[in-house]
């Protein structure tokens, strides 16, 4: 049995595992066998996280991160987990090779997934003109013409935050109002950069090593039209991975894990959650980092509280069962 289990491997676990085992804690990383790093690995250059003067390449980053989490004895897994028992005061996380391993706390931080369009070429051109972050990557797109897709808070939030460092942004909605709130919508009506595509939908995606234009397809008629452009922005939210938890963990209106105010205390003793999987706002890899450690100090502090009889368990017992 283990002092403490660590599920999912971005920003957020790494860093928690680097905290909890900087405490002799001995954790466990679950990494997951196919999405291992997290959203980081489809990043290219990632200049905004601090310390990094001349930006770092995202799958970099990450190497970094879990480089210095086992230097502090943190053991990684590279598997998925299918079952999660989370109800009393040992924890069973299940793989998908059988495994069974137990824990007297976890850390839940599983991040989320932007939602993609289902274009052929989206996985493609990530990185290369397709994006799901204004903040990651609007800098490269300096005097530029760019397009974002979507008509919610965060797509007029991203166009607007966008026209700082493009010469246009086109915004496309595949219908003919807007759902963002009233103050988003001024806010980019009122923007001299930023136009609007009604009733469209993006179909393709064109360019060979970087986005030259978009396809894209009348709602109202069927009719396609091709614009270029260099850059694509897709802002039509994300879904947190809290799949694992229903029915244990409490989830806000969101769907993102609750918390217990700035803590990473969730409904369950001993259980915490960090990252994007509790952040429906800023999604980012340095706040998901410091989410990590208040999750592995929190752990940590759980852990003291505990009978002395019940650690020295987790000590000497194996480590699957």
């Amino acid at each position: 049995m283990r002092q403490i289990i660590i599920i999912g491997s971005g920003p957020a676990g790494y860093t928690a595992a680097i905290y909890a085992a900087r405490a002799n804690l001995s954790p466990l990383l679950i990494a997951s066998a196919v999405e291992a790093g997290g959203e980081l690995m489809k990043t290219t250059e990632v200049e905004n996280y601090p310390g990094f003067a001349e930006g770092i390449q995202g799958p970099e980053l990450m190497m970094a991160m879990q480089a210095q989490a086992e230097r502090f004895g943190t053991e990684i897994v590279l598997d998925d987990v299918v079952k999660l028992e989370l109800e009393g005061e040992v924890k069973r996380v299940t793989l998908g090779n059988g495994d069974v391993h137990e824990a007297l706390t976890v850390v839940f931080a599983t991040g989320s997934a932007y939602r993609k369009l289902g274009l052929e070429d989206e996985e493609r051109m990530s990185g290369h003109g397709v994006s799901w972050c204004a903040t990651c990557d609007g800098f490269f797109f300096r005097q530029k013409t760019i397009a974002v897709v979507g008509g919610g808070d965060s797509a007029m939030e991203e166009a607007t935050f966008l026209t700082k460092f493009a010469d246009k942004v086109i915004v496309i909605h595949r219908k003919d109002t807007l759902r963002a709130s009233k103050t988003m919508q001024d806010r980019a009506f009122a923007n001299p950069k930023i136009e609007f595509l009604w009733n469209k939908e993006v179909a393709h995606i064109y360019g060979d090593e970087l986005v030259t234009g978009i396809g894209v397809v009348d709602t109202v008629d069927g009719t396609e039209t091709t614009i270029d452009l260099d850059g694509l922005f897709i802002a039509i939210g994300a879904d947190p991975r809290t799949h694992l938890v229903h029915g244990q963990l409490d989830l806000t209106s969101e769907g993102t894990v609750a918390v217990d105010g700035r803590s990473s205390r969730t409904n369950i003793p001993g259980v915490f959650a960090a990252g994007d999987v509790i952040d429906p706002t800023y999604r980012q890899a340095v706040t998901a980092a410091g989410s990590g450690t208040v999750a592995a100090l929190d752990a940590e502090h759980y852990l003291a509280a505990l009978p002395q009889e019940l650690l020295a368990r987790a000590a000497s017992q194996p480590a699957t069962v």
